[in-house]
């Protein structure tokens, strides 16, 4: 009996030493990793000046700078069709022509109200000689005292009929005369001419088809005449690039039928009324039209084309720069008497350079950017060593003093070759 209290004494002996034991190695196992360097592996680069170009980035369609949709004023059906799609057209060639008789029939009998209403003015204009003649003859005789006030009364009232019958019957001439104008006009326009220099760039009709006129509704579109030797790029530009962008900046456009060729252009026209998809909803996106014209190669680029712009905005040469990921938003700690340790308030930009392994934050102030590098106003004077990498050692693992061991040259200085935001 009491050697087998003896043992389950041992044993528990056992077991508690063993766990005292294990949380003993625990506690020194805590102690030496809390007390182990923190080390971050970063890549560097080396602060210089360059000219940094900024660019605003586009897609759009490539389209005619000039081209006129062809829509009839005249409903009818096409009696000659003289083009083709694709044809060369000069200014005044024919284009179509709509069946005319119907309106030959409007201009005939506008003609023949005319001359009716110009002979009626004539049987007027005669009867107001006889008449206003005979009220001169009743005038002198009232005065010899050989008429009465009633026989002049009467004779005055029937001049003034007779006037007014005679301008009533010149108003009508102007009526008569408007109307043959009018058909005239409408008789012209069964005949289309091209108004510009260039080609049939689409044709909707064929000969024998009928037309509607776009006298009471939009009309049929028959084709499109486009100068194919001045092409533009109509691009959209984000609501808060668009500021940047003004006339007469230069801009590279990529097409994509054309790959691997650039086509240099000119802004020349900015939106001022801005173009909203989604609106209400989280995928709204507010665009501005701008349109760049081509200035050389495009004789083989064709309407509808797709393409990307960049759009050079800005160009300042021999400036401080530095990677774009190398700048990042932090809040640094307040100074006595300060805000932070510059006077400003939230979140700031900064750099971290090297010296000596060592990470030092550097709150900057930036300008303008390109693809890769960034412009720095403020807090650099050229020749230190800046992080440029990795993306989470800038963005979370850095701090003023923290160690670090430098991995390559110059690190990842294209933005592309960042790592995505963990």
């Amino acid at each position: 009996m009491a050697n087998g209290k003896k043992k389950r004494s041992k044993k528990k002996l056992f077991i508690f030493g063993g766990l005292g034991l294990l949380l003993l190695v625990v506690v020194i196992l805590v102690v030496a990793s809390g007390n182990k360097e923190v080390i971050v592996s970063v890549q560097t680069e080396k602060v210089e000046k360059k000219t940094i170009t900024q660019i605003v980035s586009a897609t759009g369609k490539i389209n005619p700078v000039e081209q006129v949709v062809i829509t009839p004023e005249v409903t009818g059906e096409i009696v000659e069709l003289p083009v083709k799609e694709g044809a060369k057209v000069n200014r005044g060639t024919l284009l179509i022509r709509i069946k005319p008789d119907i309106y030959l029939a409007q201009r005939d009998r506008a003609q023949a109200q005319l001359e009716s209403a110009r002979a009626n003015l004539k049987v007027r204009e005669a009867n107001l000689i006889q008449v206003k003649a005979e009220y001169e003859r009743m005038k002198e005789l009232y005065e010899k005292g050989l008429a009465s006030d009633q026989e002049l009364e009467i004779s005055r009232s029937s001049f003034l009929q007779s006037e007014g019958q005679y301008e009533a019957q010149k108003a009508s001439v102007t009526q008569a005369d408007g109307s043959l104008r009018e058909a005239q006009e409408n008789l012209a326009k069964t005949t289309i001419y091209s108004p510009l220099n260039g080609t049939v760039s689409a044709l909707n009709v064929e000969l024998g088809e009928r037309v509607l006129g776009s006298g009471f509704s939009q009309g049929t579109n028959i084709m499109t005449v486009a100068d194919l030797d001045k092409m533009e790029a109509t691009v959209d530009v984000d609501e808060n690039d668009v500021v940047l962008v003004s006339v007469g900046d230069t801009a590279r456009v990529r097409i994509d039928a054309f790959r691997g060729k650039e086509f240099l252009g000119i802004v020349t026209q900015i939106g001022n009324s801005a173009k909203t998809t989604g609106f209400g909803t989280q995928d709204e996106v507010v665009n501005f039209e701008v349109k760049i014209q081509l200035v050389e190669g495009t004789a083989e680029i064709r309407p509808g084309m797709s393409c990307d712009a960049d759009i050079e905005t800005e160009t300042r040469a021999d400036v401080i720069a530095v990677p774009i990921q190398s700048v990042t938003a932090r809040t640094l700690p307040s100074k006595e008497g300060e805000e932070n340790s510059n006077g400003k308030k939230g979140p700031q930009e900064v750099v971290f350079i090297i010296n000596e392994n060592i990470a030092k934050v550097i709150s900057v102030e930036t300008g303008i950017s390109d693809d890769t590098h960034i412009e720095i106003i403020s807090g650099l004077e050229g020749n230190e060593t800046v992080v440029s990498g990795s993306y989470r050692a800038i963005s979370k693992e850095l701090e003023d003093g923290t160690k670090v061991s430098i991995q390559g040259g110059e690190g990842m200085a294209k933005r592309g070759n960042r790592p995505p935001s963990e």
